[in-house]
């Protein structure tokens, strides 16, 4: 056994090219991360779903950026360049995945929901040893997630990026002031484009219309305030939207209940896992 196996086998590292090249299908890294770290865009061999149990994740790569709220996870395929950001104190389970194993897994990007049933089989995987028997019970356990996986609801916490420059440059700038609510019209004209060109473009590379894009934006911004602790007043206010009622409706819409609600049961299911959650000697800072 190499000096890295025998590493990551004796205490669980928490470098994930430590995970890359183990000799088994899936391998879990567990480790706690405070707030507003940034990874800086990576690839990694294996495909990944980094799952936060408490806190939230913006997941971005050179497509869009994904949030992924308390008790969520994204998936990530082989290879896809990708950087990470965290709200708030993130508790995060990483599970990888060899790229022969993810034949039926998506070939992009997204959240899914993390059922009750995948939560506790994330949390069992990070018990079991990265040498484990394929054809034991622990192995069973690995093929199960990846059977959740597969059957995992997609979730709409995406935000596609434009790749024309001009669109994106005018996202970019809603991005970091979201409570802008200049008309289509007036954002495009000093790039010399129509509002119908950029009606048409704006469809054909995002799958979304400019409105709805917008509204999407907001509403990922604001979770990423929410997961962070703030009120939701003033998370309504700051992400552009006219009034907490406003911000509500629309959140109940795209989520089935009220950001109160949806954090309030979050944060139950977190601390229902106790300190079992992360492993003590996982945690950085």
């Amino acid at each position: 056994m190499d000096a890295t196996r025998e590493k990551v086998m004796g205490q669980r590292s928490i470098n994930p090219d430590d995970y890359q090249d183990l000799p088994r299908p899936l391998a879990v890294m567990a480790k706690d991360i405070g707030h507003g770290h940034t990874t800086g865009w990576h690839t990694h061999k294996r495909g990944q779903l980094v799952f936060a149990a408490s806190g939230a994740i913006v997941v971005r790569t050179r497509a869009g950026t994904w949030v992924i709220p308390p008790q969520r996870a994204v998936w990530v395929p082989p290879v896809v360049e990708h950087e990470t950001r965290t709200v708030g104190a993130v508790a995060m389970r990483t599970i990888y995945v060899q790229a022969n194993a993810v034949a039926r897994l998506p070939r992009h990007c997204c959240v899914v929901n993390v059922t009750p049933l995948l939560r506790e089989l994330i949390l069992r995987a990070a018990e079991i040893s990265l040498d484990y028997d394929v054809r034991g019970p622990e192995g069973r356990v690995m093929r199960m997630i990846l059977d959740e996986i597969k059957a995992a609801r997609a979730l709409p916490l995406h935000l596609p990026m434009p790749s024309d420059k001009r669109l994106a440059e005018f996202c970019a700038a809603i991005l970091k002031e979201p409570t802008r609510h200049e008309p289509l019209a007036k954002l495009v004209k000093p790039h010399g484009m129509s509002k119908r060109t950029a009606e048409r473009l704006f469809v054909k590379e995002t799958a979304m219309t400019f409105s709805r894009w917008r509204q999407q934006a907001r509403l990922l911004t604001a979770l990423t305030q929410l997961a962070a602790g703030h009120p939701v007043k003033r998370v309504a206010l700051e992400s552009g939207y006219s009034s907490q009622s406003a911000f509500t409706a629309v959140f109940k819409q795209t989520f089935g209940t009220t950001p109160a609600k949806y954090f309030l049961a979050s944060s139950a299911i977190a601390r229902s896992a106790g300190d079992e959650a992360i492993p003590r000697r996982s945690r950085v800072h």
